[in-house]
């Protein structure tokens, strides 16, 4: 258990600047407001908020008294830098810092610079992994060149970064030369739920169209994030199984993902699964948690993680995972979880197959404590050392 005795009232920079469609980046920031909630009330820091205005839709699900939204132009990516690099000044962050008095801010992700020497306070980045290493084909020469570019220049700027698995950090140490002063915090989050009361599962299924059995994927459609192989399961199981079913939620088309969409859409006209699945898209965050809650379980297929947010959704809500065998996901569920190999269909089928739903006990560790140790140990990674 981690002890906040070292720990003092903190004024503290969120910079919430993300893509609009980075649901997980977006809920992430989320949920680490929230969960300060969970803190004593002396330990709660004073947060400010920088928000990119196309996100401002979403302060509304940060529900934390201590807490100040301050709307942000942000500099444009290659202006911001060739400025920073001009005036010796990081534009990203320095005027925050000294406008609003921090003694932190996170997660800073744009160091052109080191900064200057007289801010004392702690600036922090965050990095969710290195997929790019792993498939650098998902991503196109020109963006692994930026994204690489970025990364290196985080780790030669920043003295403190916050991954969020043991597995992440150990792939910065095989891909990268990590400097002495370089400290890594593993800070493995926690999903906040504001509202366990959720719509009953009759206007749900009214709502959506679905039925009342089915697992549940809740990913955007990225090539990283596998549909394909419970696709083929579906193909395997769909004479065995004719009652099964799975519900899709999360961004379904956007810029760059079309080829990835369109060969969704011919398997599923193809093999004729149509009966079998329900394409939801993106819906309201409460709907797809009481959709979740309500799941035989939830599927999580990826090829790669930093860390699952819909794992902790299930793990927030006490619903089995069936997840591929990332190093990660094992991390995250221990022996909870169910494993397949990530490209191996005939694996998911069995799995599938032969689930059992339980008896109703909690499967995970109490969810206030979960958060209350997630929020302590944000808070603690801006300490002064």
């Amino acid at each position: 258990m981690i002890e906040m005795k070292k720990c003092i009232r903190l004024r503290i920079g969120i910079v919430f600047n993300f893509r609009k469609g980075w649901h997980g980046g977006i809920i992430y920031i989320i949920n680490i407001i929230n969960s300060l909630n969970f803190l004593e009330e002396k330990d709660r820091p004073e947060v400010v908020v920088f928000y990119n205005a196309d996100l401002e839709e979403y302060l509304k699900d940060m529900k934390y008294p201590n807490i100040t939204f301050v709307p942000w132009v942000f500099p444009q990516f290659y202006k911001g830098y060739i400025t920073t690099w001009l005036t010796r000044k990081n534009v990203f962050i320095e005027d925050q810092i000294e406008q609003y008095s921090l003694d932190g801010i996170y997660p800073v992700n744009d160091r052109p610079i080191a900064g200057s020497k007289k801010i004392a306070a702690k600036i922090i980045a965050w990095l969710p992994d290195v997929q790019h290493k792993f498939y650098p084909h998902f991503f196109g020469k020109t963006r692994v060149f930026l994204r690489e570019w970025r990364f290196k220049l985080i780790l030669k700027n920043t003295n403190d970064l916050v991954v969020s698995s043991a597995d992440v950090k150990s792939h910065f140490h095989k891909f990268y030369i990590i400097k002495k002063e370089l400290r890594i915090h593993t800070l493995k989050f926690v999903s906040i739920i504001n509202n366990f009361s959720f719509p009953a599962f009759e206007e749900l299924k009214a709502k959506y169209g679905v039925p009342s059995k089915y697992f549940i994927v809740s990913n955007s459609f990225t090539n990283h994030k596998n549909h394909f192989v419970i696709l083929k399961a579906l193909i395997l199981l769909k004479n065995k199984m004719p009652d099964l079913h799975f519900v899709f939620t999360g961004k379904m088309e956007f810029k760059g993902n079309e080829a990835y969409i369109k060969k969704i859409r011919a398997m599923v006209t193809e093999y004729e699964l149509e009966p079998f699945v329900s394409f939801l898209g993106v819906i309201p965050r409460h709907d797809q948690l009481g959709l979740m809650k309500n799941s035989i379980a939830v599927v999580q297929p990826s090829l790669f993680e930093g860390w699952s947010t819909v794992i902790e959704d299930a793990k927030s809500l006490q619903v089995p995972v069936i997840a591929s065998d990332l190093p990660v996901n094992i991390e995250q569920l221990g022996n909870k979880g169910i494993y397949f190999s990530r490209e191996n269909e005939h694996e998911l089928a069995k799995a599938l197959y032969n689930f059992s739903p339980g008896n109703n006990q909690l499967l995970y560790s109490n969810y206030e404590e979960r958060v209350q140790e997630f929020a302590k140990a944000f808070i603690c990674i801006f300490n002064k050392d």
